[in-house]
């Protein structure tokens, strides 16, 4: 194998390492956001908010980027009554992506 397949192969693991740790990231991020929403504007504990995190996390599915998310999640809080505007939850967001990717580098 040549230095330049080697470098070629190396590039591509590390490709490969790093997309999957944006998804692993990704997914926690939906999980602690859909623990948050459930706490703070939907009155759920327990089983109910992991299963309303659940549903966040399958909602990142429907179309590539976050917009799928928010729509999902200022859906359920608009049907609870509750007040979250765009921006606090896409700041949100950004801040449970970093908690994210700092829980995952420490394990």
């Amino acid at each position: 194998m040549s230095s330049f397949d080697r470098k070629e192969q190396g590039e591509e693991n590390r490709f490969a390492r790093d997309a999957e740790f944006r998804f692993r990231a990704t997914a926690r991020r939906d999980k602690l956001l859909g623990l948050w929403v459930s706490e703070q504007f939907l009155d759920k504990t327990g089983d109910e908010a992991e299963a309303f995190a659940k549903e966040v996390i399958k909602s990142n599915f429907e179309r590539p980027g976050d917009d799928d998310v928010v729509e999902f999640v200022m859906g359920r809080v608009a049907e609870a009554g509750g007040d979250l505007s765009e921006r606090r939850l896409r700041h949100r967001m950004d801040e449970l992506m970093a908690q994210a990717q700092r829980q995952l580098a420490d394990e």
